[in-house]
């Protein structure tokens, strides 16, 4: 059985989605946040970045929002590249 399948029964998948929403949101806005305030922190940003559209990607396929994954998936795409590049 997978693994999303298994989360969203034992709790509900309104509660999932609360919790993936508001923690990508607050990953996404500190990632922001270190990224423009340009002071030696971008591993850690594109970090956020990553963790955070995981987030976004697994309310997306509780919500079936299929272009919002397919954004997602760029998203990390992006983050995987900027810590390839900081690093």
């Amino acid at each position: 059985m997978p693994l999303m399948t298994l989360m969203v029964g034992a709790m509900g998948s309104r509660k999932w989605t609360k919790i993936f929403e508001s923690t990508g949101s607050a990953l996404a806005i500190a990632y922001a946040l270190l990224i423009a305030s340009n002071t030696g922190h971008e591993i850690l940003g594109f970090a956020l970045l990553f963790i955070s559209s995981g987030l976004f990607a697994a309310w997306a396929v509780i919500d079936r929002r299929w272009p919002f994954l397919a954004l997602q998936f760029f998203y990390a795409v992006s983050a995987a590249i900027g810590l390839v590049r900081w690093s």
